[in-house]
């Protein structure tokens, strides 16, 4: 077994190394655009042909929701081309691919806990972009595997967390939108249930949804958040609002809880809720 992780500076990606590390130490090669650049084919083919991998998975994205309104060309070649890329030589190498996509294919409008089978909807060129790959990919390479993840968030700077922490510490006001319902996962939970389906030797292709057990709003995490980490007080302080008072160039969806049900029927995977989640998160944030 050998596995090639693209993304591996994300989120995600720094997840997947700590758990690769860890589960299959010596088995996973890291890149990141400035080791290999997905969006181009001649060097893609060069790497995936030389490097002998069983196993792709595939972090690297564009996922600046608000700018990809203006920068659709980018966004489009991280999000289609460069998974057109990796579809293409799947079956001709014989690895087999697990791609991240997103809740933000769906519009938000169902209120109920989406399913995999659910028609996207999305409301973005993000969301679009992304939905794009997904239908490449099986297209190319029906063998491959694509997991949906919920709002992802980790101990690393730029995601929603970090963000309310930093915020936190500088004094800064909080206005919190509470109006948007959606499935908060810690990375770290993510990374462990990639790295046990590639271990595990059992290969189910297809969609997947995988998030934090419940949901929340925005605000919601927000308190949650400086609560756990011991600043109740300034937890209280922030101030709900709705999304019309959210003026991103994106148009995001208001619902995007998730289905959890596939995954756990077919690799036996148990998530956590989100908020016991969270907590391990602020642990590791606070002994950083």
């Amino acid at each position: 077994m050998k596995i090639l992780l693209t993304g591996s500076n994300g989120q995600l990606g720094r997840e997947l190394r700590r758990a690769l590390d860890i589960k299959a130490p010596g088995d996973a090669v890291y890149t990141d655009i400035e080791d290999l650049d997905l969006t181009d084919k001649t060097a893609v083919a060069t790497f995936l042909r030389t490097g002998d991998f069983s196993h792709v998975i595939n972090c690297a994205a564009y996922n600046a929701v608000d700018r990809a309104e203006e920068e659709k060309r980018q966004c489009a070649a991280a999000n289609i081309d460069a998974v057109s890329n990796l579809g293409l030589l799947a079956d001709e190498l014989g690895f087999k691919i697990i791609h991240i996509s997103t809740d933000y294919v769906f519009d938000g409008k169902t209120y109920r806990p989406y399913r995999e089978i659910d028609k996207p909807e999305p409301l973005s060129v993000f969301g679009v972009t992304k939905r794009k790959g997904e239908t490449a990919l099986l297209g190319l390479a029906p063998e491959s595997m694509i997991i949906r993840p919920g709002w992802l968030y980790s101990p690393y700077p730029g995601n929603f967390v970090t963000t309310i922490l930093n915020l936190a510490s500088s004094g800064a006001p909080m206005r919190i939108v509470a109006d948007r319902i959606g499935s908060p996962t810690y990375s770290a939970d993510l990374a462990d249930a990639i790295t046990d389906i590639i271990l595990s030797g059992h290969w189910s292709p297809g969609i997947f949804n995988y998030a934090g057990e419940g949901a929340a709003s925005w605000y919601d995490m927000a308190v949650a958040t400086l609560e756990y980490a011991g600043m109740s007080d300034l937890a209280a302080k922030i101030v709900p609002v709705s999304s019309a008072d959210y003026h991103g160039a994106a148009t995001r969806p208001y619902y995007t809880v998730l289905d959890k049900s596939k995954i756990k029927a077919t690799y036996g995977i148990d998530i956590p809720h989100w908020l016991n989640s969270l907590r391990r998160c602020i642990d590791r944030i606070n002994k950083q």
